[in-house]
């Protein structure tokens, strides 16, 4: 049995942001510990050979709609980004760099800035100015993200997640049990109380 909940994401997916944000709520009202686990969607979408809804128009459409109706049921500000999808690799590496203190602010801004306020963060000085507001030296920044050894860390954790039978974000797990979709949130918060 578990005394936490993982929680697969990337910044680039709109419905891990909607799950995001309920998580943020759940933190603030119940005594559940949520480990984020960083990984690269496009990567993972690759290894399990998935087309992703971005890039078929019927679902894209769809997938807009369906994020703006979750987010008026949980009053949660959400603008579906004009810049989507865009490459998140160095952001998701820089999840791994920034120091423990800085972590959930880093993934709360960033978050923050692609869906609800609408920025380009496939623009380099979008992200300087954010991290520049998290006191982040950008030259450590995107030193530290092009490491080899930061490289291979993001790939080990989406290589984790394909073992896992994990497809998708945001997915949870609890009890090794897996919940995909921000819409089984309920489901994952079930199985950790059965834990508790």
């Amino acid at each position: 049995m578990t005394n936490q909940i993982e929680f697969y994401f990337d910044f680039v997916s709109p419905y891990t942001y909607l799950a995001h944000k309920r998580v943020m709520m759940i933190e603030k009202l119940e005594k559940i510990k949520f480990i984020y686990k960083p990984i690269l969607l496009g990567g993972l979408h690759n290894l399990r050979k998935i087309t992703p809804a971005a890039f078929i128009e019927a679902k894209k459409k769809f997938t807009i709609n369906d994020c703006e109706l979750v987010a008026k049921k949980f009053n949660i500000k959400f603008k579906f980004n004009k810049k989507f999808p865009i490459n998140s690799l160095k952001l998701m590496r820089g999840v791994l760099i920034v120091d423990q203190n800085v972590r959930k602010k880093y993934i709360e801004n960033f978050f923050d800035a692609y869906w609800s306020l609408n920025l380009d963060l496939s623009d380099e000085e979008i992200t300087k100015k954010i991290l520049r507001k998290l006191d982040i030296d950008c030259d450590f920044f995107f030193k530290k993200i092009n490491e080899q050894k930061v490289k291979d860390l993001l790939k080990k954790l989406t290589q984790e997640a394909f073992d896992k039978e994990i497809f998708g974000a945001p997915t949870f797990t609890v009890n090794k049990k897996l919940f995909w979709g921000q819409d089984r949130l309920d489901y994952a918060l079930d199985e950790y109380k059965k834990s508790i």
